[in-house]
């Protein structure tokens, strides 16, 4: 199969003819993805995308020759029909929804330029060729038939600006008086093909790895940064990453599956899934009552050795990351901290994990210790801006990701 993925156009044609085999080889790695959920009320598209385009755009980790491109109807109740799908790199600033058209490309779905997503289910495209350097922004134009407006399959926490208007200009350049929305829906999704020894972190965690606090088209979320150093590091350079956080999310409840319910999809379902970061649980802790908190983190422990073990099973490394502080937030008690540093200090001492990352130590205030370092708060006590999402990246150890 290697020697196919060096002969160029022979590796197209096994590819289209059997792509899920490639899939399972672990030869398609993914290099960018977002975990979906049902779109709520108020942050539906603000036009209907029946008989629209719609342009996304993603920042890509690793680069590759031959792509794929996911898209989910998982939470519709309706078919989804896409009758044209095209991708084409960036052009200037994402806020402006310019691609370059000489980089244009219509996908197909079994040879087909359309396809119609049934409800409940998830599609790919054929694979097809196509030059992506690593860490570029890539845009995914959808022109869709009928669509359902009131379940949508999306992503609430983009911090990408997308762009709506009702007419088919997939191939088009510019997309003047497109209305405009910072979600992403229906495209959940690219890999790439990479040699066997590329594969993919999985970053699983909330609102903090989703991005809150981060530039809206800037892509500087701790795991951009990460995806940067990587590529950099000539020993980590074919190596992708997935953000899968979401905002609002916890392991037992809040917005969005739990993560004990999305963890076999939005880990384990990755392709070339070799790593796996757990940075979840503040939103667990900071819905708690005070009664329930020291219960709260047993069960937290339980679920991050559930979360490893399942990864173990499928050769993925599990890596744990301590909960960042939240002083001066609402989330804060006596007894909520008490449980922050129980659980955390169980991921720096267990036996389960592979390895340890403590963005605790690196983001907290080196005096109080229960609060984020001003320099690093966004301004809520809770999530971090971009300067503290560089400096979550540059703590983590990249030779975790050379075994």
């Amino acid at each position: 199969m290697q020697k196919q993925f060096i002969t160029g156009l022979a590796v197209l044609v096994t590819l289209c003819a059997a792509p899920k085999i490639l899939a399972g080889d672990g030869h398609w790695v993914g290099t960018w993805g977002c975990a979906p959920q049902l779109t709520e009320p108020g942050n539906l598209p603000p036009a209907p995308l029946a008989n629209s385009t719609l342009r996304q755009f993603v920042h890509i980790s690793v680069g590759g020759k031959y792509l794929r491109v996911r898209f989910s109807n998982a939470y519709g109740t309706d078919p989804v029909t896409m009758n044209s799908v095209h991708v084409a790199l960036a052009s200037g600033n994402l806020g402006t929804g310019n691609i370059n058209a000489a980089t244009d490309k219509a996908l197909t779905f079994h040879g087909a330029p359309g396809a119609v997503i049934p409800a409940g289910q998830v599609i790919w495209s054929d694979p097809f060729e196509y030059d992506l350097l690593s860490l570029t922004n890539l845009a995914i134009s959808i022109y869709f038939g009928n669509v359902s407006y009131s379940t949508i399959n999306g992503h609430p926490g983009s911090r990408t600006t997308s762009f709506i208007i009702g007419s088919n200009v997939v191939s088009s350049a510019t997309m003047p008086g497109a209305a405009s929305t910072q979600h992403w829906y229906i495209l959940t999704g690219v890999d790439v093909l990479a040699e066997s020894s590329s594969r993919t972190v999985v970053a699983l965690g909330d609102s903090i790895t989703d991005g809150r606090g981060s530039t809206t088209d800037g892509n500087d979320r701790w795991p951009d940064d990460l995806a940067a150093r990587l590529s950099a590091n000539s020993a980590t350079t074919n190596i992708g990453v997935v953000n899968m956080g979401i905002g609002g999310n916890g392991i037992f409840g809040g917005l969005g599956p739990a993560a004990q319910k999305r963890f076999d999809r939005d880990v384990l379902s990755q392709s070339g899934a070799r790593w796996l970061i757990v940075f979840e649980g503040v939103n667990d802790i900071g819905g708690s009552s005070d009664a329930n908190a020291p219960a709260l983190a047993m069960n937290l422990i339980s679920a991050y050795t559930t979360f490893a073990n399942k990864a173990h099973a499928r050769g993925i490394l599990a890596y744990g990351a301590t909960i960042t502080p939240f002083g001066g937030n609402g989330y804060y008690s006596n007894a909520h901290e008490a449980c922050r540093q129980t659980v955390n200090a169980w991921i720096r001492t267990n036996s389960i994990y592979d390895g340890v990352i403590d963005f605790d130590a690196i983001a907290r205030d080196p005096v109080t210790l229960t609060n984020l370092q001003s320099a690093y708060d966004s301004g809520d006590g809770l999530h971090l801006n971009p300067a503290g999402y560089h400096a979550m990246a540059n703590a983590i150890d990249l030779s975790l990701f050379t075994h």
